[in-house]
């Protein structure tokens, strides 16, 4: 069974995208970080590996997709709380990040989202279940 999950991206600069991150909050496991690779630590067992578009492109058969663009995945992250996502979305974008969707208020789920220094799109969830939807 898995126990952990790596989530590889494709980044134009590394320096500056290990900068954003760190500045949201995120620490990088210097192990697996190098001037081709960052692992960005988002839990015990999710890591964000950011790797430089060449490095990237020696794991894939493809073109790399420019998410400017295109959408090639949404991330999704829980929060502790509605104020937490907002604090989360409003520190993105001051460092850099776009907004590129309102954000939405389901009544159990608060959500909103922003897209990183290359594009990739990030949501920000808070979840509260005891107003999930009864079936």
């Amino acid at each position: 069974m898995t126990t952990k999950v790596f989530i590889n991206l494709p980044v134009k600069n590394l320096a500056k995208s290990k900068e954003f991150f760190q500045n949201l909050g995120f620490s990088f496991n210097p192990q697996f970080t190098d001037e081709k690779a960052g692992c960005m630590i988002v839990s015990d067992s999710i890591f964000v590996m950011l790797l430089t578009e060449n490095y990237f492109k020696s794991f894939i058969d493809t073109e790399v997709c420019d998410a400017h663009r295109s959408t090639e995945v949404l991330i999704a992250l829980d929060t502790a709380s509605a104020d937490e996502v907002k604090m989360f979305i409003n520190k993105a974008e001051s460092l850099g990040g776009t907004i590129y969707a309102t954000p939405k208020d389901h009544g159990f789920m608060y959500q909103h989202s922003f897209a990183d220094l290359d594009g990739h799109k990030w949501e920000m969830a808070y979840v509260d279940m005891s107003n999930f939807p009864q079936s």
